[in-house]
């Protein structure tokens, strides 16, 4: 599963050739920021579940 500020890869890569993107607002839709560019996306939760591929690392924040 993932969570906020995790680092995430999707299936197709960016057109700036990254492909690794960090949560950064999860609600009904999510926003993701490119790792490479700073390019943020918001998808629908749906729309994210079908592109993510996996889970590069979670946040180990502890608070």
């Amino acid at each position: 599963m993932y969570a906020l500020h995790d680092h995430v890869l999707m299936k197709k890569p960016h057109a700036c050739g990254v492909n690794d993107w960090e949560i950064i607002r999860m609600g009904m839709d999510i926003k993701i920021k490119c790792s490479g560019c700073g390019h943020i996306v918001m998808l629908s939760r749906h729309d994210f579940d079908r592109k993510m591929k996996k889970v590069l690392s979670h946040n180990d924040e502890t608070n």
